[in-house]
């Protein structure tokens, strides 16, 4: 089974939608299921090096997608929203994720079995 799960959040917003999104991937991956993450609007922060957790969160959000990425997941981030979104707009994003563009959303929706969105 193919699962996408697009986020739009950005990660920190003071709320666990983020990190509740990564764990559910990461239990998707253990039970087998082949894994694409779409990063867009301001969840684009999460694929940049630069974004940090706040002090009082005990999570880093941008190593657990790390940690996807090496599990096997693939990760595509709009590129569009590379410069329009996020708190670090034209940050550089990490190696492991691709610059992607809605036509490469659409395919994946399309051939995927499941979508959530976050």
């Amino acid at each position: 089974m193919k699962a996408l799960i697009i986020l739009n959040r950005e990660p920190y917003d003071g709320t666990d939608v983020t990190w509740n999104a990564l764990r559910l991937a990461k239990q998707l991956l253990s039970d087998g299921c082949e894994i694409r993450i779409f990063l867009m609007n301001d969840s684009v922060d999460l694929a940049r090096d630069i974004c940090k957790p706040p002090t009082d969160y005990d999570q880093d959000l941008s190593q657990n997608l790390k940690d996807l990425i090496t599990q096997g997941a693939s990760v595509k981030v709009c590129g569009t929203c590379q410069t329009r979104c996020g708190i670090y707009k034209n940050e550089p994003y990490f190696v492991g994720v691709q610059k992607a563009t809605m036509q490469d959303l659409s395919t994946w929706v399309m051939t995927s079995d499941k979508l959530l969105t976050f």
